[in-house]
């Protein structure tokens, strides 16, 4: 019996290992902007309800609890700016990663059905599809893919890797092509809090579907938002009929998210405050590192949103990458995100003010 790892590519990270060696080796240590892993602390208010919530000896609930969702949906209606959104819209999931990749095996997609996701892109929307069974297609303009047989579309803005923000426009005619087709969008928004030279707006924009959430699901994190990303805390907003379908299965799969980490959920989603906060220490990283690779001979290009900077020298991503892990530096190189990004690199914002200046203060020598 063929086993399942077989259909899945060779695990990214695992070829940066000796890059990461070389780095750190630098004499003041490595500054890591590969990953994207936040670094800065949780805030204090969600850890004082990630604590009171640690007696819960019962089982929590995959649909959450009404305080979760009533969090939940608050929070979809005043920041992405849907209405006459209720439970039935909303879904926790344990963390966006896990629901990317078994999204199509749940949604029971298999050979014969395609997957499309962007040409650059998160290399998990690929594995899902091939967990699945199903074929995997990318594309520059989803509306120029052939809908025979394509089942799940997804969409990625602000994007990863690039934080390229779709316009109005674009995600308008998008919607209104996949509905034409039967399609099923789904539409990773994980960095939609994260706009810095555009605002990015959500497919359950009114001006984008059009007050109907048919055939569309969006995807949201809690992760780099409010430094969540070990809480693994997530959630899906869209169409009640797909997000029904896919409470009775993961009921079924036991994919519940734990009880203290929902209570944490809803003190996190309550507070705009500390968001706020975490924008600006990620803003001032930005600046900094941006210049100090202009600076460098680096080109930028996208990255008017998200956690990353798209930069390149017009070289092979991985020439850069080892370039800067001789002075300490570690990136991911571009080929991880499809082979239209093999000149690039990407850069990320999620290390210490301390380590940022280090990166700054060795490019600019």
């Amino acid at each position: 019996m063929s086993a399942v790892s077989d259909r899945l590519p060779v695990f990214p990270w695992d070829k940066l290992e000796p890059y990461k060696a070389t780095a750190a080796a630098h004499p003041d240590g490595i500054v890591d902007l590969s990953v994207g892993t936040p670094v800065d602390p949780v805030p204090e208010l969600i850890q004082k309800a990630l604590v009171a919530a640690a007696d819960s000896p019962g089982y929590p609930t995959v649909w959450g609890t009404p305080e979760l969702r009533d969090a939940l949906t608050g929070w979809v209606e005043r920041r992405l700016d849907a209405r006459d959104v209720t439970h039935r819209h909303v879904l926790p999931v344990v963390g966006s990663k896990e629901l990317v990749a078994w999204l199509p095996t749940q949604l029971g997609l298999g050979p014969g059905d395609k997957v499309a996701y962007p040409r650059l892109a998160y290399p998990t929307y690929e594995v899902g599809a091939r967990l699945a069974r199903a074929e995997h297609v990318v594309y520059d303009d989803p509306t120029e893919l052939d809908p025979a047989g394509l089942k799940l579309l997804w969409l990625n803005s602000p994007s990863n890797p690039t934080g390229r923000v779709l316009t109005v426009e674009e995600l308008t005619r998008t919607v209104a092509w996949a509905r034409e087709h039967g399609i099923l969008v789904f539409s990773d928004e994980c960095y939609i809090e994260l706009g810095w030279e555009a605002d990015p707006v959500s497919v359950l924009h009114p001006d984008v579907c059009g007050g109907s959430y048919e055939g569309i699901v969006s995807v949201h994190s809690l992760s780099k938002r409010s430094n969540l990303a070990g809480y693994r805390a997530a959630f899906l907003a869209g169409d009640p009929a797909v997000l029904g379908e896919l409470l009775a299965i993961r009921k079924h799969g036991g994919m519940m998210t734990s009880a203290p980490t929902q209570a944490a959920v809803v003190a996190a989603l309550g507070d705009d405050t500390h968001v706020r906060e975490q924008r600006e220490r990620y803003a001032a990283r930005r600046t900094a590192l941006r210049d100090a690779l202009l600076d460098h001979g680096f080109r930028i290009e996208h990255s008017e949103a998200s956690l990353y900077l798209w930069a390149t020298r017009d070289e092979s991503c991985w020439s850069t990458v080892a370039r800067l892990a001789e002075l300490g530096i570690l990136v991911a190189p571009g080929d991880f995100y499809g082979e239209a990004g093999e000149r690039f690199v990407r850069v990320a914002l999620t290390a210490s003010d301390e380590r940022v200046a280090a990166a700054v203060e060795r490019l600019r020598r």
